[in-house]
């Protein structure tokens, strides 16, 4: 009992009170949307983190709570996802992932911080923006969407967006939409963790307990998310949702610049 006091005193001196007292709301809050919608924990979760953690400490530790969460929901709705959609744009979602984790490794933090919050602005007015009622989109989309999707989830986890945008306009099902998304950020996360993996990152120091330690709120968020989503308006709640997003972004750009 007393190593494991120390092992928590030790990741508390390392990460600082704050870190330790907002982290677990941040990633509860974020899982509660990705519970409701099938995605949105990270796009919620990076961006705040980021104030507080370095982000290549924040990328590969959204990663392994992203898996975890993506595992619990995919086992309760096995069958409904579209395996169509799947299939189509996995081959281009590799090669994003294969150019994003290279971009991660050699650019510089103040450059990630700068994509990261034009990103965040960008995938939260947009979607602000977006018209409900559009025609579907042409099967030829998951080439730009696969790759850029796979870029900026290797980059900094948030590539749910893009993914988000192709896959609304190809599943009309509320349910078959949720339960193919959930399954896409499972096949985007294991395959980030193979390279995330060999490239080091997730050998940081305190990174494994603190995704442990993270663990429970990122359930606890994701039965309540998963309890709201036949109980409240969706939409309602995600325009809340892109307005911090929005807001997050901004700042992000203030502090990169």
């Amino acid at each position: 009992m007393r190593v494991d006091i120390d092992i928590f005193q030790n990741l508390v001196q390392a990460l600082g009170w704050e870190v330790c007292v907002l982290a677990p709301l941040t990633i509860l809050f974020g899982y509660v949307i990705f519970g409701m919608v099938g995605f949105g924990a990270t796009l919620t979760n990076a961006p705040l983190l980021a104030h507080l953690l370095p982000l290549r400490f924040v990328v590969p530790l959204t990663l392994l709570l992203d898996l975890f969460a993506a595992i619990a929901l995919g086992a309760r709705m096995r069958g409904q996802a579209d395996r169509g959609e799947l299939r189509r744009i996995l081959p281009f979602m590799l090669l994003g992932l294969a150019l994003g984790l290279a971009l991660l490794i050699r650019l510089p933090e103040r450059v990630l911080l700068l994509l990261l919050g034009c990103f965040v602005l960008y995938a939260g007015l947009s979607s602000l923006a977006r018209r409900p009622g559009a025609g579907p989109l042409h099967p030829g989309w998951a080439v730009p969407a696969g790759v850029l999707g796979g870029i900026f989830s290797a980059l900094y986890g948030i590539g749910g967006p893009i993914y988000t945008i192709y896959m609304s306009r190809r599943i009309a099902d509320k349910s078959v939409f949720r339960a193919t998304m959930a399954r896409l950020i499972l096949m985007v996360g294991s395959v980030r963790l193979i390279l995330t993996v060999a490239s080091g990152l997730i050998w940081q120091d305190h990174l494994l307990l603190a995704a442990l330690l993270l663990a429970p709120f990122a359930a606890l968020g994701l039965f309540l998310g998963n309890w709201l989503h036949h109980r409240l308006s969706a939409p309602r709640i995600m325009l809340l949702v892109y307005m911090l997003i929005i807001a997050n972004g901004a700042v992000l750009v203030v502090r990169a610049w």
